[in-house]
């Protein structure tokens, strides 16, 4: 088998081979070593590669067999293994704090907002109104809804960050 021949086989699946990895392994790095572990075994044994069934099948299989032994290993100390079925639903306590605290801030950064800007943002972000529906109930036109409501998000975004940076209040 030629190296173009090889090439024809192994690269329409090449990305299906890395996912599987990344999705076993979870860090980038580890599933693109993983996959070029794959197709070097794949290049290795090309002589024998014209006897498979299906090499895109046997290569997910190698995949997923060099996988699960890197997770078993001791090298994997930073790795684990992940559970689909499994999610924790409950966030920290400090989480929940730091949440309800921006929730505040936010709030406060709203109200020292000028008057048009505050309202636009009530309007879009907190009673879901459309673009058009806001034009017509403050009389303005959309483009100007539009300007009102993106310098509004950008004042909340920046004052947000520098109380989150630097605290400054």
């Amino acid at each position: 088998m030629t190296q173009s021949e090889f090439l024809n086989t192994v690269m329409p699946f090449k990305d299906k081979v890395y996912r599987l990895a990344k999705r076993l392994l979870i860090s980038n790095e580890e599933a693109e070593d993983a996959t070029q572990e794959v197709l070097l075994k794949l290049w290795s044994n090309k002589k024998k590669m014209q006897s498979y069934k299906n090499v895109e099948a046997f290569s997910m299989t190698m995949t997923k067999n060099l996988c699960f032994d890197k997770l078993k290993s001791k090298q994997a100390q930073n790795l684990k293994i992940v559970h689909s079925n499994y999610e924790d639903h409950k966030t920290s306590l400090q989480k929940q704090v730091e949440a309800v605290d921006s929730l505040d801030w936010v709030g406060k950064i709203i109200e020292t907002l000028p008057e048009q800007q505050r309202l636009v943002i009530q309007l879009r972000d907190i009673e879901q109104y459309d673009l058009e529906e806001i034009a017509k109930m403050l009389d303005m036109k959309n483009t100007a809804v539009r300007v009102a409501l993106s310098r509004a998000r950008k004042t909340i975004r920046e004052q947000l960050t520098n109380t989150h940076n630097y605290g400054i209040k």
